[in-house]
């Protein structure tokens, strides 16, 4: 890093700790600190910062006589230090604690810090369901702008304009207070020119819409594209990056991802929900001192932010809960589990009195199966988990290797260009077929749903024979051509979201992946399920059907077949398991098909682990060469510390600060002329006996701070890290104290600790460096990006890639 920057006040420049992360076009070193920002300019204010008072008799001072702003925070794209945030986290708890002894104020001050985390939780709850019903009101009644307008109102969808129409039933689509845009310009709503005129419109409302969102991105915050699940995941393992949970994020993201999804990508608004709910969180953060000035506490309130997210995009309180622990967090305590539950359970119920679908449902596509399943239609459900993990392991590698191309290459200077393209591709073949015009929530609805008497749709289109009817539950019963032109639709839908899907995910607009991999593997499903349900029809006496599936018993449920194999294709590209199953059966609300969905989601995880290791997120996370240390992932190799350590042979010698012979020159020359983001304090250059660690950052604040505010410190004023600095000559200039922002435990390891005790520890305690010790004396150093480099190394791939692009 620059020293000049530093030195100039680049901590005084930052803002506020809601503009948490900021990514592009950055360099950063990832031996240094921490991913957030230094959050508030009074983070130095622990008491375990606060240095000593000062003699105003004595020529020695210490200048932390006060907090200093920005001592004991953190640059951007830096490491936070687990066990530092852990620690002045206790210290402050055990202040207030000793404290509400003494006074009622201050007892009220400690239940009011207690209460403070569950009204946070109620608060993120409240703005994320808010957000979330914001969203998917106006990206409704998009998607409907594109074909027509409401005359009766024109902020009306197509589905609420049509509810006080007196049409009937079957009719219900085609009320006369809608009109398409032939009908509106032409007064026509048939022949060949009104379809030429609806295409048209079409196309040119997924353009504008498109267009709009990248421009937006682009311009006001570049941190909106994406899914940001990557980016969640690498700043809840300890990484900042400053403004990436921002106010600006959040607005632009919002705004963009209704119109990324009206346009017909083909994208999702789940993923990004997480990422709007973890603004959400940051921001709010800010209102609550224990949560703006302590890093290590803000990423538990990210985490229950994340649950809350994903609770809202699938109405899956308990699924959100489980998604944050299996996939998202890095540090999840059993108090952030309560608290992910009660933030979820706020948004959820936010979102149900929003009531987005004005059908007492949180997502478009809720549904409910009321026929049992047949233990031999494990077969069929297994087969569509191989074909989901397939589906996974293909979309991961041909998606990372466009991405790639797309950052190498001039790809990636184009980014409204690409849009513009992928858009108009996606817009002009999406047209012609029914199931690729409607939105991708609506597809997966109709896959999933259950064919009764009055359904009207294609898929429903069977010879019926009513004499047979019993109640409401239809037998199975041979297919009408309007099945077999849904199958065929479905099949080229298909191909088209299989290809489509690769080129759209990762552009420069908000995108998620949940959706189209699920309509993926919906439309598997609901042709395998016709199939069998076919089969069973036509053969039933064959012997694998005689004993259960008789004539004119309703045995097959294709809407079943479709969720199945939905919940395949997201297993195989996400490598979700647990969250994954009990998301679905929360969207399904039934609990008699949980076998289905744990066959199909451990059978895509198998197949897709078979060919890759890496789901879609972490594959990203190493794409971007964010510092993320993988807690799933085993190290096996026999490696020692001294094999990884800095500096190596040959390498100059370690750069050390003694704790009390170098002055206020030497300290900034080393500053000056090196980049990294701590020094150890040693004894003597001749005994390297170690005495502490002392950060980068604080040294340049502590010494910049010293130079305008105290009397006598001057180039050469000793500076002393010790509580009894050695006598000097009464002329010589005052000396500089800096104990209190020394390290007096930094965490070390022997040179023969093997790599795999290391890595571990890392992992554990969240390390940003550890030292490495022989007999007392100080070797070397192993920062988190040399443990990164080492295993990347051990694993044959480029150690240079641990670098943030």
């Amino acid at each position: 890093m620059d020293q000049k920057g530093y030195r100039q006040g680049s901590f005084q420049s930052a803002t506020s700790d809601e503009d948490m992360l900021e990514i592009a076009g950055a360099s950063m070193d990832f031996s240094m600190a921490d991913d957030d920002p230094p959050l508030d300019r009074e983070m130095g204010g622990f008491s375990s910062y606060n240095g000593g008072r000062m003699n105003g008799t004595s020529t020695m001072m210490d200048f932390l006589e006060e907090p200093l702003p920005g001592v004991g925070t953190y640059e951007d794209f830096n490491t936070i230090d687990w066990v530092r945030e852990k620690s002045r986290d206790r210290d402050r708890h055990r202040e207030i604690t000793n404290r509400s002894k003494e006074s009622t104020w201050a007892l009220l001050h400690s239940v009011s810090d207690a209460f403070s985390g569950w009204l946070l939780m109620l608060l993120i709850g409240l703005l994320a369901g808010s957000l979330a019903g914001l969203i998917d009101i106006s990206a409704h009644w998009m998607t409907d702008l594109k074909e027509g307008v409401c005359l009766a109102g024109f902020w009306f969808n197509h589905e609420h304009c049509c509810w006080k129409s007196n049409t009937t039933f079957t009719d219900r689509d085609k009320c006369p207070e809608w009109k398409s845009w032939s009908q509106l310009i032409l007064g026509q709503g048939e022949g060949a020119f009104a379809y030429i005129l609806n295409y048209f419109m079409y196309v040119l409302w997924a353009l504008m819409f498109s267009l709009l969102a990248v421009l937006l991105v682009k311009g006001f915050a570049p941190y909106a594209c994406g899914s940001g699940i990557p980016e969640i995941k690498t700043i809840l393992s300890g990484f900042i990056i400053r403004g990436y949970l921002g106010k600006w994020t959040l607005v632009i993201k919002t705004i963009t991802l209704v119109l990324a999804v009206s346009s017909g990508l083909s994208l999702g608004k789940e993923g990004p929900l997480v990422h709007v709910a973890c603004c959400c969180g940051n921001i709010l953060c800010h209102l609550f001192t224990k949560y703006r000035k302590n890093e290590a506490k803000r990423r538990e309130v990210l985490s229950a932010a994340a649950a809350a997210g994903v609770s809202v995009a699938f109405g899956a309180p308990i699924g959100g809960v489980l998604f944050s622990l299996e996939e998202v967090s890095y540090y999840f305590p059993l108090k952030t589990l309560w608290r992910s539950f009660f933030a979820a359970l706020v948004a959820a119920f936010t979102l149900r009195s929003i009531n987005p679908f004005g059908n007492s449902r949180l997502v478009l596509f809720y549904v409910e199966f009321h026929m049992p399943w047949h233990l031999l239609e494990l077969v069929p459900f297994i087969l569509l988990g191989i074909f989901g993990g397939l589906w996974g392991a293909f979309f991961i590698r041909s998606n990372i290797a466009w991405c790639r191309r797309r950052k190498t290459t001039r790809l990636g200077k184009y980014p409204v260009l690409e849009v513009f393209v992928v858009t108009a591709i996606t817009a002009i073949l999406a047209f012609p077929n029914e199931y690729t015009r409607m939105s991708t929530s609506e597809l997966i609805s109709e896959l999933f749903n259950d064919c009764g008497i009055l359904d009207s749709s294609k898929l429903c289109e069977y010879v019926n024979d009513f004499n047979s009817t019993k109640g409401d539950d239809l037998p199975d019963r041979a297919a009408g051509p309007g099945v077999y032109t849904a199958v065929w639709q479905l099949a080229l839908a298909l191909i088209m979201k299989v290809f489509i899907t690769i080129f759209t995910f990762g552009m420069k607009v908000p995108s998620g992946l949940f959706i189209p991999s699920m309509a993926v593997g919906a439309i598997v499903g609901r042709l395998l399920g016709v199939g069998v349900e076919q089969l069973a029809f036509y053969h039933h006496d064959w012997a694998i059907f005689s004993g259960w599936c008789s004539q004119g018993a309703d045995c097959i449920t294709p809407g079943l077949y479709a969720m199945v194999g939905a919940a395949a294709c997201l297993g195989g590209v996400t490598r979700m398991t647990v969250s994954l199953v009990v998301i679905m059966f929360e969207l399904t609300g039934g609990l008699e098909y949980i076998v289905p969905l744990m066959a199909a989601a451990m059978t895509s995880k198998w197949v897709a682990d078979a060919i890759g290791r890496e789901g879609i997120y972490d594959a990203h996370i190493r794409l971007n060469g964010y510092p993320f240390l993988e807690a799933k992932e085993e190290f096996s190799h026999k490696t020692r510390a001294m094999d990884v350590m800095r500096p190596r042979k040959n390498d100059p010698p370690l750069t050390v600060i003694t704790q009390d012979s170098m002055t206020v020159e030497d300290v900034e020359t080393i500053v000056t002329s090196t980049t990294y983001s701590g020094y150890p304090v040693v004894v003597s250059r001749a005994s390297q006996r170690l005495v502490g660690f002392v950060l980068r950052r604080d040294l340049i604040i502590s010494i910049e701070n010293a130079r305008k505010k105290q009397d006598g410190i001057v180039s050469t004023s000793i500076i002393c890290f010790t509580d009894y600095c050695p006598p000097l000559p009464p002329s010589s200039p005052s000396v500089l104290k800096l104990r209190s922002i020394l390290d007096l435990s930094p965490f070390t390891v022997t040179d023969e600790t093997p790599m795999e005790i290391v890595v571990d520890i890392f992992r554990k305690l969240g390390l940003r460096q550890c030292l490495v010790t022989h007999n007392g004396k100080l070797l070397g150093i192993i920062t988190k990006k040399d443990v990164l480099k080492h295993i990347a190394q051990m694993a044959n791939q480029d150690p240079d890639s641990i670098l943030f692009n």
